[in-house]
């Protein structure tokens, strides 16, 4: 038995590739809702960023019109991390709180968009939209530049404080001066 004798490519199912891709302008046009769970470490940009793999992140995307006819999609993700703190270096729990609302536009209004007019982020409407992308770069997109525990929850490492306490490295430029 031959597979796919008919050449109509059917084996890029959802059944062979589990990520989710929606057609966004039909999406929000038909009012479409999709939700559901991702694993954290199904997300590899997001990896990077962060201290601990595990965990779970819940998602809900639904599409829509305005009343001026513009398409638009509604991202909700709420879930836990874990950061690295910038002051202490150990780890930070970070809460993933994060909704938003992203109008789908095609290239042209892109392109004719002013930073100061936008009253809502933008995206290019796809007809291949993959979810998953746009849940981790809304995510990327919300977290802190430079994570740190609240003022006095740092838990300092004895090294970092004597390491303040050093010499100022210009002193050997002094001693040469005074030579």
């Amino acid at each position: 038995m031959t597979f796919d004798t008919e050449q109509r490519k059917i084996y890029h199912a959802r059944l062979m590739y589990a990520r989710s891709f929606i057609d966004s302008l039909d999406f929000a046009r038909n009012g479409r809702e999709i939700s559901g769970e991702v694993q954290i470490d199904e997300l590899p940009r997001l990896l990077e960023l962060l201290e601990n793999p595990q965990g779970i992140l819940s998602y809900t995307v639904q599409g829509g019109v305005d009343k001026t006819g513009t398409h638009f999609l509604d991202v909700s993700v709420i879930g836990q991390g874990q950061l690295r703190c910038q002051r202490c270096l150990n780890s930070l729990d970070y809460p993933v709180r994060l909704e938003t609302r992203l109008l789908l536009l095609d290239q042209a209004s892109l392109d004719a968009l002013e930073d100061e007019e936008e009253e809502f982020d933008s995206i290019l409407a796809d007809i291949h939209l993959n979810v998953l992308d746009l849940l981790e770069d809304e995510i990327l997109l919300s977290l802190p530049i430079a994570p740190k525990h609240e003022l006095g929850a740092c838990q300092m490492t004895e090294g970092v404080n004597t390491h303040r306490e050093e010499k100022n490295p210009f002193a050997v430029l002094a001693k040469l001066k005074r030579n």
